[in-house]
């Protein structure tokens, strides 16, 4: 497949901007999801954190890699159904390790693993890189993905 044949699940995401984390699904299967976000540089939360040195809050890195590492996959995984607009989502475990700080307009790459999806539960091992590949944080993520049938 292409890059540009998963434009579909970037579509089916339920973000928006400014609280969408996801610009591009490079890679993907029943088992990985490999994809990227630039944290844009006039992006509101950079005037307040940190005010004289800003980069982005640990909690955003942290959605960005559920975004792509949990929420991207587990749309492909769902994606043979074509009720996907019912798709409830609910974060229900993360723990994640900082590494180094991602600074204004830096393109990240996330690059997550399946550890199991049963019972509408997945959980991944998740990596975010920055542009020097260095390991900007990692850890494991968890959901409840769920179709709500008519």
């Amino acid at each position: 497949m292409t890059k540009n044949s998963f434009q579909w699940i970037v579509d089916e995401l339920p973000y928006a901007k400014p609280f969408l984390f996801v610009d591009e699904i490079m890679s993907i299967d029943e088992t990985s999801v490999e994809g990227t976000y630039r944290f844009h540089s006039d992006a509101a939360f950079f005037g307040g954190h940190f005010k004289n040195n800003p980069v982005t809050p640990g909690v955003l890195l942290t959605e960005c890699c559920a975004q792509v590492g949990l929420v991207c996959l587990g749309i492909y995984l769902l994606g043979d159904n074509k009720q996907l607009k019912d798709l409830k989502i609910g974060m229900s475990s993360s723990q994640m390790e900082f590494l180094v700080p991602v600074f204004p307009g830096e393109r990240v790459r996330v690059v997550s693993e399946r550890v199991y999806f049963r019972f509408q539960k997945l959980k991944c091992d998740v990596k975010m890189y920055n542009k020097d590949n260095e390991l900007v944080c990692k850890g494991t993520l968890a959901g409840m993905m769920s179709i709500t049938n008519e």
